[in-house]
């Protein structure tokens, strides 16, 4: 079964682990750290975007993202 892509760049990531104190970083850990990134960051928009629906809103605000970080 083919890897779905995921929207966050693994460079981008491996970066991050870098400034975490990771000394090196394989482009493998990077790419399953990225794809994990994605999925909590997917399930965090859906939860806002119904907090937006909830408020008569279309546009996402950042008190939408704050709320929907308290469920992970």
């Amino acid at each position: 079964m083919p890897r779905k892509r995921s929207i966050i760049a693994a460079t981008a990531v491996a970066e991050l682990m870098k400034q975490a104190g990771a000394e090196r970083v394989s482009m493998d850990a990077a790419r399953e750290l990225a794809n994990l990134l994605t999925e909590i960051g997917i399930s965090i928009s859906k939860d806002a975007v119904k907090f937006a629906a909830h408020a008569k809103r279309k546009t996402i605000r950042r008190e939408d993202i704050e709320l929907a970080k308290k469920n992970i």
